[in-house]
C-alpha cells in the first residue's frame, strides 16, 4: 500500500524534473517530493523508492551515502535498494492532532557532492479511533414542569481521527419521553441535545436510564456509548435564561494566570430559592475557573497558542429549584511573539582544508519558529567578519559555504555565529555558534631567522666541535612542519666538503669535521637548505659564511742569516772605520700567521760586545752603535732572537757572525787558516766537485768553440758584435731562473790565482729577463764568461764594467715589484700585509729565494755600506735594492701602513750623487 502510494504521489508531481537535471553538481531540487501513505504502517514498510524518485541508480548508492535528515527518525532509506522505509510508529493523531492535513517533511542528503532534497509524507487517516465519552454515565435532573420541547445540551463525545472517519452521528435508545437531536458547530464538530417529547410524572417513574452512542463515518464505523440518567425533580415553573446562546471571546496568549476572560450572565423569572442562580461548568476545567455566584470566568494558568488555539467551554446555570440552562463560551487564542526561532545543523563539515574553494558548502540549516504568520517568518544572518556566507535555499532552509580565502596560518578555527531573527513585534532572535576546524596543508615554505649567516671560528679547533647553527621555522603543521637542514652547495670542492663541515638534519647545527688551518683555508661559504615533509616539500637557502680565525701556531723562520752548505753559520764583514749607525746586515723573518701573531720583533740575546751593535726592533737591521775600538776583537757573534706578537708568543733564533775588515783578502786568511778536522769523505767530495767541474768546463768550451764556428761562417756581420773583446756564444730561449733554488740573476767568475786566494769579477745585468728573452754568455780576455741582457747589440766593455751608475739606497720596491695581494698593482704605495694565502706563499718564497741565493753566495765576504754584506761578492753593481724589503710584511695593528726606509735614511745621511757603499766601491775600483 505504502509503495502505491508512494508511486501516484511521484505520479503527481510535475513532469519538468527529468533525471538529467540529477547530476552530481546540481543544487538542491526546487519541488518536494511527495509521498502519501496511511498511518499505523508496520515498520520496514516501503513507502517509496526513494533513489530511483531522485534519479539515482543502484550503483551510485554506495558512494552517494544516501540518507534522511530530520528531527525524529519515522523513516529511513535501504542502502542497497534506495527505498523509503518506516521506522517508527506513525500515529496521525499524536503526530499532527486534528488538522485536516498531516505531512511530514525532511531531507534526503546525498554525498559526493553534497547536496539535499525536501521531501514530504502524507500521513492518511485510517478509522483506528473510537468515538470517546468522557464519562461512562451522567446525571441529569429535569423537572416534572418541564415543558415539553425542552432541550437539553449533552456531553459530546470525542473522536481522534479527522474527516470520514471522525464523529458523525449521535444516537439514543428507545424511549418515548426524549428524543435526540445532532447539532454542529461552527467548527464543524457535532454534539447531541436531549428533547422532551412530553411531560414527565415524578409520581409515575421519577428516574429514566438511557443510553447514548455516538457514532464515526468510518468503513466500518466505530462506535463509543454513555448512560444518561435522568431524574424528575419537583416543579419549578421558570428555568433560568442566558443572555446569550454563544459567547466568543478572543485572549491573547501568555496572560498571567487570574485574567478575566469574560462574564456570563443568567435570569429566573421565579422568585426566592427557584431564583437563585448557581453557574458551573458543565464539565470540569483545568484552565478556567467559573465564578459560581458572579459567573465570571478567569484563567487558571498560562495558555499557549502552540498547544491550543481554541476553547470550547460549556456554562450551566441552575435555580435552586433545580432547572438549569446552558450556553455556550468559545475562546479563540491570539498568538504572541513568544517562541525565539530553532537553529539546527544538518551534515555540517567541522573539518575544511585551507585551500578550499569558494562557494564549497560546509552545512545545511534549518530554522524552525513555533510562532505564525509574521511572528514565524524568520531571517537568518552570520554574526562577525568570517569567510562563509549564508544562502537560502527553500523556506527556512540554508546553506553555509565559504566565501573567501582560508589560511590556517593566520587563523586555524573559527567560531562561526549563526543569528536567527523572525519579524514579529518585537522581534525575537536565537544564536547557535558552531566552531569550523581549519585544516592544514603544505603551502609555506620554511623561513630562515637570518637572510644570511657569519661565524668565526678559530684554527685547530677539535673535530667534531659545533661551529654554528642554523634556524628556520615553518608554520604548517606536522610533517608539513617540520624541516630538516642540509649543505647543497658549497665553495669548496664537493669531495672535500664532507670532510670539512657536516650538518645535523634535525637541530640544524653545522659540525666541523676537521681541523680548520687558517694559513691554508681562512674562509668558506656555504649553503643551507632547510626542506618540510610536506608533499611536495618546500624548501629554502640561506648562505653559512666561515671566517677561520688565526691562532699563533706557527713560529717566525728565519730566512737570512741562512746556514752554509756545510751546516756552518756564515758571516758578514763590516769595514773597520764603519761610523755609528753603520748598517752591517739584516735580520729577515717570516711569520706564516697573520695580523699580530705575525708581527715580529727582533732582540739581541746575546753579543760579543753588547754595546758595539743595536738591533732594530721592528726592521731587523744590525746596524753599529760605536766605532771599533783597539780592544774591540775583529771577530763578533750575535744571537738574534725573532719574536711573534701572539699570546703566548713564538720565537726563533738566528746567529750573526761579524768580521771587521777592509777587504776580501784579509778575511780569506782566516777563512782558510780555521781547523778543520781532516774528513776522507769531505777530500773525496771534493776531488769529485773538481773533476765534475772541469768536465763541465770542457764541455761548455766545445759548446763555445761549435758555437763561434758556426757563426764565423754566418755571413751576417751582426751575428759577431759581441765577440768583438773576446768569443760570444748565443742561446736560446730559457726558463727565468728559479729563485727558490737559491739562485739569482747575477754570474760571476771565479778563479784561482798563484797567491792561492780567490778573486771575484762580478758583472751586472741590468735588464730584468723576460721568460722569452734571450741570454748572451760572453766572455772577457781572461776567458770567464758573462752574462749580457739582450742579444740584439749589446756588447761588452770591460774597461767600463766597473763605472756602472751608483746603486739606490731605497729599500722600498716600485708597486710592480713589491710583493703583496693579488690586488697590489692598484692598491696603496705602502704596501699593506697580504690578505690572502696565495699572496703569503708567494711573498715567502721570493724572500726566501733572494736570502738563500745571497746567503749561498758566500755571506762571509764583506761589503760596503748599505749592501748586507753583498757588494763585495757580486761587485758594487749589486746593493741592496736587488733585495726585497721584508719589512713590506711586518703589520702595524691599527694601521694598514708597513715599515719603509726612504732614500738616504738607511745609514743616517742625506741622499748624494752616490750612496754610502761609494767609498767602498773606490777601493774596488782601484784595485
Amino acid at each position: 500500500m505504502g509503495s502505491g502510494a508512494g508511486e501516484r504521489g511521484w505520479a503527481e508531481r510535475r513532469p519538468v524534473l527529468f533525471p538529467f537535471l540529477l547530476s552530481l553538481f546540481c543544487p538542491a531540487l526546487s519541488e518536494q517530493i511527495r509521498y502519501r501513505i496511511p498511518e499505523e504502517m508496520p515498520e520496514g514498510s516501503v513507502v517509496g523508492n526513494l533513489a530511483k524518485d531522485l534519479g539515482l541508480s543502484v550503483h551510485e548508492l554506495p558512494s552517494r551515502q544516501l540518507r534522511i535528515s530530520s528531527e525524529k527518525p519515522y523513516f529511513t532509506v535501504n542502502a542497497k535498494s534506495g527505498e523509503l522505509l518506516v521506522s517508527g510508529r506513525l500515529d496521525r493523531e499524536q503526530i499532527c492532532g486534528k488538522k485536516p492535513a498531516c505531512a511530514l517533511e525532511f531531507e534526503a542528503v546525498a554525498e559526493n557532492p553534497l547536496n539535499f532534497y525536501h521531501v514530504s509524507v502524507d500521513i492518511e487517516d485510517i478509522n483506528d479511533h473510537t468515538p470517546k465519552f468522557t464519562q461512562t454515565s451522567f446525571e441529569l435532573q429535569i423537572s416534572e414542569s418541564t415543558v415539553p420541547g425542552t432541550r437539553f445540551i449533552l456531553e459530546a463525545a470525542e473522536d481522534a481521527d479527522i474527516g470520514l472517519n471522525s464523529l458523525r452521528i449521535y444516537k439514543l435508545s428507545l424511549s418515548p419521553s426524549f428524543s435526540l437531536i445532532n447539532k454542529e458547530k461552527q467548527d464543524g464538530s457535532k454534539y447531541p441535545e436531549l428533547a422532551l417529547e412530553k411531560r414527565l410524572d415524578r409520581e409515575q417513574q421519577s428516574y429514566h436510564r438511557l443510553v447514548l452512542t455516538a457514532m464515526d463515518g468510518g468503513d466500518p464505523p466505530l462506535s463509543g456509548t454513555t448512560e444518561l440518567r435522568i431524574q424528575v425533580t419537583d416543579a419549578n415553573d421558570n428555568p433560568p435564561v442566558f443572555n446569550q446562546d454563544m459567547y466568543r471571546v478572543s485572549l491573547p496568549e501568555n496572560v498571567p494566570p487570574g485574567t478575566t476572560v469574560l462574564q456570563v450572565s443568567a435570569t429566573d423569572q421565579d422568585e426566592g430559592i427557584n431564583s437563585e442562580i448557581t453557574y458551573s461548568f458543565y464539565r470540569t476545567g483545568q484552565v478556567f475557573s467559573l465564578n459560581s455566584k458572579s459567573g465570571e470566568i478567569t484563567t487558571l494558568r498560562m495558555l499557549d497558542f502552540e498547544e491550543i488555539k481554541e476553547y470550547s467551554i460549556v456554562v450551566e446555570a441552575r435555580d435552586g429549584g433545580g432547572l438549569a440552562a446552558q450556553c455556550t463560551v468559545e475562546i479563540n487564542i491570539q498568538d504572541e511573539n513568544d517562541n525565539s526561532p530553532e537553529i539546527t545543523f544538518h551534515s555540517l563539515v567541522e573539518m575544511i582544508l585551507e585551500n578550499a574553494a569558494p562557494g564549497t558548502l560546509i552545512a545545511l540549516i534549518k530554522i524552525y519558529d513555533q510562532d505564525s504568520g509574521e511572528n514565524g517568518e524568520v531571517n537568518c544572518r552570520l554574526e562577525g567578519e568570517v569567510p562563509f556566507q549564508i544562502i537560502s535555499s527553500s523556506k527556512n532552509s540554508y546553506k553555509l559555504v565559504i566565501d573567501g580565502t582560508l589560511d590556517r596560518e593566520q587563523t586555524p578555527e573559527y567560531n562561526v555565529t549563526i543569528t536567527a531573527t523572525d519579524r514579529g513585534k518585537p522581534p525575537l532572535s536565537a544564536s547557535k555558534s558552531v566552531t569550523l576546524i581549519i585544516t592544514d596543508i603544505n603551502d609555506k615554505a620554511p623561513v630562515f631567522l637570518q637572510a644570511s649567516y657569519m661565524v668565526h671560528v678559530m684554527e685547530n679547533n677539535p673535530p667534531g666541535a659545533s661551529i654554528a647553527q642554523v634556524s628556520a621555522s615553518d608554520p604548517d603543521l606536522g610533517p608539513n612542519g617540520r624541516v630538516s637542514y642540509s649543505i647543497v652547495a658549497s665553495d669548496l670542492e664537493p669531495r672535500a666538503l664532507a670532510s670539512y663541515v657536516s650538518v645535523s638534519a634535525q637541530s640544524g647545527v653545522v659540525f666541523a669535521q676537521r681541523a680548520f688551518d687558517h694559513e691554508q683555508l681562512r674562509a668558506f661559504e656555504l649553503t643551507v637548505q632547510a626542506r618540510d615533509q610536506g608533499s611536495p616539500a618546500l624548501s629554502a637557502n640561506v648562505s653559512l659564511r666561515v671566517l677561520v680565525g688565526d691562532r699563533n701556531d706557527n713560529a717566525p723562520r728565519v730566512l737570512y742569516p741562512a746556514l752554509g752548505p756545510d751546516g756552518s753559520a756564515l758571516f758578514d764583514t763590516v769595514p773597520r772605520a764603519a761610523q755609528p749607525g753603520y748598517l752591517v746586515t739584516k735580520v729577515v723573518a717570516v711569520d706564516a700567521d697573520s695580523g699580530h701573531n705575525a708581527w715580529l720583533s727582533y732582540h739581541v740575546l746575546q753579543a760579543s760586545e753588547p754595546g758595539l751593535f743595536s738591533l732594530g726592533l721592528r726592521t731587523g737591521e744590525v746596524r753599529t752603535a760605536r766605532a771599533l775600538g783597539d780592544r774591540d776583537a775583529a771577530r763578533q757573534r750575535l744571537l738574534v732572537a725573532v719574536r711573534d706578537g701572539g699570546q703566548p708568543p713564538l720565537s726563533a733564533t738566528a746567529t750573526l757572525h761579524l768580521v771587521f775588515a777592509d777587504s776580501l783578502q784579509e778575511v780569506l786568511p782566516d777563512v782558510s787558516d780555521r781547523p778543520e778536522p781532516s774528513d776522507p769523505q769531505a777530500e773525496l767530495q771534493f776531488y769529485l766537485v773538481v773533476a765534475l767541474a772541469l768536465i763541465s768546463v770542457l764541455f761548455l768550451l766545445a759548446v763555445i768553440l761549435a758555437v763561434a764556428l758556426r757563426l764565423r761562417r754566418s755571413p751576417s756581420p751582426a751575428a759577431w758584435g759581441c765577440f768583438q773583446p773576446g768569443l760570444c756564444v748565443k742561446s736560446g730561449p730559457v726558463v727565468p731562473p728559479n729563485y727558490n733554488e737559491g739562485t739569482l740573476p747575477y754570474s760571476y767568475n771565479l778563479s784561482v790565482a798563484q797567491t792561492g786566494k780567490t778573486e771575484f769579477n762580478f758583472l751586472k745585468c741590468n735588464e730584468q729577463l723576460s721568460s722569452g728573452q734571450d741570454i748572451l754568455l760572453c766572455s772577457d780576455s781572461s776567458g770567464a764568461l758573462f752574462p749580457l741582457c739582450n742579444s740584439s747589440e749589446s756588447t761588452y766593455h770591460p774597461e767600463t764594467q766597473m763605472a756602472q751608475a751608483p746603486p739606490n739606497t731605497d729599500w722600498r720596491f716600485s708597486q710592480a715589484q713589491r710583493p703583496g695581494t693579488s690586488g697590489s698593482q692598484n692598491g696603496d704605495e705602502t704596501g699593506t700585509w697580504p690578505n690572502n694565502q696565495f699572496d703569503t706563499e708567494m711573498l715567502q718564497a721570493m724572500i726566501l729565494a733572494s736570502a738563500s741565493e745571497a746567503a749561498d753566495g758566500g755571506s762571509t765576504l764583506g761589503g760596503g755600506a748599505g749592501t748586507m754584506g753583498l757588494s763585495a761578492r757580486y761587485g758594487p753593481q749589486f746593493t741592496l735594492q736587488h733585495v726585497p724589503d721584508y719589512r713590506q710584511n711586518v703589520y702595524i695593528p691599527g694601521s694598514n701602513a708597513t715599515l719603509t726606509n726612504a732614500a738616504g735614511k738607511r745609514d743616517g745621511k742625506a741622499p748624494t750623487g752616490g750612496n754610502g757603499n761609494k767609498k767602498k766601491s773606490g777601493k774596488k775600483e782601484k784595485k
